[in-house]
């Protein structure tokens, strides 16, 4: 596949956390020159040079997308269910998802919402009172649809590129978009000759707690590590211009800190300057929320981490945005950082 192929194929996978099974299943196919191998969270590994002396420079993204699950199955047919990852209720209402039955099918099913008939007020509903309605009358019919308790659910939103604006629309940017730019940046890393040998961390369950990519971690054991994200752009809500810190068609993010992670300063100011020598236009960006795989693996085993960024409009819900641009510069980035990390480079970090 081509870019712009890989980024719609990756976005209509399903996959949330503890489902990446499809995601997982893609990404190998799309390093054919790799030897990849999957351990039994199914996270997805790979090495450039075995039995290579030189620095081991991890790449990250995980490969789940926030979703939901059923809980119970009521008697009329319609199921209870929990998020999966960090939503906000008021996404939920009306939306349509996909149930993944126990034959691997998918299920269309619908968020309930009152009609305006039934009620006086505007009523904001918690997810404790919401329904997820496949069509069913009794529970007999649900159940036979191959659905109950523990069955997986995802938007059920079909990813479109619009090329006049070199724009995606579509569901899980956070972090199939990321995915997307970690495979071509290995498959383009792949005959370059490097100061470093590049290992492949596709994780899964970061939406839930970033419980994946500590296991790619002690699996490959990394000096240090490049995590791609699909990031919270901020541009349409921001009150003032100068707020803006993630922007689409501005560049990849350089995150200095956010809630779980404050970025090793000395990293940071290596990805800065190489974006600068090379012409990338970058952002920077200072959070009190959110949280990546870069914060578990620099909190937990204290190697340098940065995160590049490719800013997401509305992440975390069912409809997103995202620039090809932002996406092009964010490999291009990677890329040229990889060329910088020698021995010498590492350990000044």
């Amino acid at each position: 596949m081509d870019s712009i192929e890989r980024i719609i194929a990756l976005s209509n996978a399903f996959g949330p956390s503890g489902f990446e099974d499809d995601v997982a299943a893609l990404v190998r196919q799309e390093l054919p020159e790799y030897d990849t191998y999957m351990d039994h969270m199914t996270n997805v590994r790979c090495e450039k040079e075995h039995g290579s002396d030189k620095p081991r420079v991890m790449f990250d993204a995980h490969m789940d997308e926030v979703g939901a699950i059923v809980q119970m199955v009521k008697p009329n047919g319609t199921m209870k269910f929990l998020p999966i990852g960090g939503w906000m209720d008021v996404s939920f209402p009306s939306s349509a998802f996909l149930i993944r039955s126990k034959e691997g099918k998918d299920i269309p099913a619908v968020v309930a919402e009152k009609p305006p008939h039934y009620t006086n007020k505007k009523e904001e509903l918690s997810v404790d009172e919401m329904i997820l309605d496949a069509g069913t009358v009794t529970d007999t019919d649900t159940s036979e649809m191959g659905i109950g308790i523990g069955s997986p659910c995802v938007p059920d939103v079909k990813c479109r590129y619009f090329e006049g604006s070199n724009l995606f629309y579509g569901k899980a940017f956070d972090d199939r978009i990321g995915v997307a730019a970690q495979i071509d940046t290995l498959n383009r890393l792949l005959e370059a000759d490097l100061p470093c040998n590049v290992l492949g961390s596709f994780s899964v369950q970061e939406e839930v707690g970033e419980r994946g990519v500590r296991s790619n971690y002690l699996a490959l054991k990394p000096d240090v590590m490049i995590c791609f994200e699909g990031c919270p752009a901020d541009d349409t809500f921001m009150e003032a211009d100068f707020q803006i810190q993630t922007a689409l068609k501005k560049g990849p993010m350089l995150r200095h800190m956010d809630r779980g992670m404050i970025t090793n300063w000395r990293f940071q100011k290596l990805a800065l300057d190489c974006a600068k020598e090379n012409d990338i236009p970058v952002q920077e960006a200072v959070r009190k929320g959110g949280g990546t795989n870069a914060e578990a693996i620099n909190s937990f085993y204290g190697i340098p981490a940065i995160v590049i960024g490719i800013p997401v409009r509305y992440a975390h819900s069912s409809h997103c945005w995202c620039s090809l641009d932002d996406y092009e510069k964010a490999v291009n980035l990677a890329c040229k950082i990889a060329e910088k990390l020698d021995w010498d480079t590492v350990n000044k970090l």
